[in-house]
């Protein structure tokens, strides 16, 4: 049995560098003794350490240190320590159902629940499936890692006859020759013997050129935005939606935290499409999806900007699902 410890991010721990000439990125290979990230939340395929575009770099760390006591991140005066399944950085997804592991509920204290990207794991006893919880992986599975000039390509198999559950995870991250251009490429096919109901959100962990949230930024989405519900007097002193965009009135500070609930998205693939820029930088990004939103948020302090679109999917015994993420990065005219 392998317990599940991260936040150790080592100077040695198994990286790919991969290049088109335009964009150069580092990523972080899954490894459960000297991987970057080693904790039971995020997929650990594709997590992307670093990425440069003309002279831009938009993911890395957004915290300053890590502790494997920390339940999910504290502020510590000028210091952000994260926990062991929050210090993930870039595109950082996680796979739920509602609320849930896939299995967790179903699973007595001591059987086996699954998390896609990461394997079989315990669960330990009879509390509340919690995301920020350290949980021991039982099984790992069998992974396979392809590295190539412009792309890394992953792909995973679990079967866990306990539970019911199995599946083949294929992952690609790729960049687009010549092009200021990367594409995330998945496609899940179940090889167990129960359905896999799920949902995956992208925790895009946008730490462009280490600059501050704050008023520089500006989101724009291609539909008039409706908060699931009023923002608080706090996070009103902070940010605000006018129309279509998110925009902040000042630089976040100290403890402060700005999010959003997102409505007013449809049900075609069109309205995942979110545009972040930074004037101070001179650099923006644009995110779309080939699959319908399921819910959407904003969630954001100080150190980073992270825009968290959901995809839901539901995948009968030996049938599979497929989607991709495009991520085009910028530079803006001087004003």
């Amino acid at each position: 049995m392998l317990s599940a410890v991260a936040g150790a991010q080592a100077a040695d721990t198994p990286d790919a560098e991969i290049s088109n000439g335009v964009i150069r990125a580092t990523i972080h290979l899954p490894d459960p003794d000297k991987g970057f990230y080693r904790g039971t939340r995020f997929d650990w395929s594709g997590i992307i350490g670093r990425l440069e575009y003309a002279g831009h770099n938009y993911y890395g760390p957004w915290f300053t240190k890590t502790n494997p006591t920390i339940h999910d991140y504290i502020f510590d005066g000028s210091d952000i320590t994260a926990g062991p399944c929050s210090a993930a950085t870039g595109p950082a997804e996680e796979y739920l159902t509602g609320e849930n592991a896939l299995g967790y509920e179903d699973a007595a204290p001591g059987g086996t629940f699954i998390k896609i990207g990461i394997g079989v794991l315990r669960k330990p006893d009879a509390a509340k499936y919690d995301s920020y919880r350290v949980y021991d992986i039982v099984d790992h599975g069998k992974w396979s890692v392809k590295v190539k000039a412009q792309s890394v390509e992953f792909v995973q198999r679990v079967d866990d006859p306990s539970s019911g559950y199995g599946y083949l995870y294929q992952k690609i991250v790729r960049l687009v020759p010549g092009q200021p251009r990367m594409v995330m490429e998945h496609k899940i096919t179940n090889i167990g013997k129960r359905p896999i109901e799920s949902s995956v959100y992208d925790h895009n962990f946008l730490v462009l050129d280490n600059l501050t949230t704050g008023p520089d930024f500006a989101i724009t989405l291609p539909f008039t935005i409706h908060p699931k519900s009023p923002l608080r007097p706090a996070a009103a002193d902070l940010g605000y939606v006018e129309g279509s965009r998110i925009l902040y009135r000042k630089e976040l500070q100290g403890r402060e935290i700005f999010g959003v609930p997102i409505d007013g998205f449809g049900k075609s693939p069109k309205d995942y499409d979110i545009t972040i820029e930074n004037q101070r930088a001179g650099a923006g990004m644009r995110i779309t999806s080939d699959r319908p939103l399921e819910s959407e948020e904003l969630w954001s302090i100080r150190s980073v900007l992270a825009m968290e679109p959901y995809v839901h999917f539901s995948i009968s015994p030996g049938k599979s699902f497929d989607w991709k993420y495009n991520y085009l990065y910028y530079t803006l005219p001087p004003k």
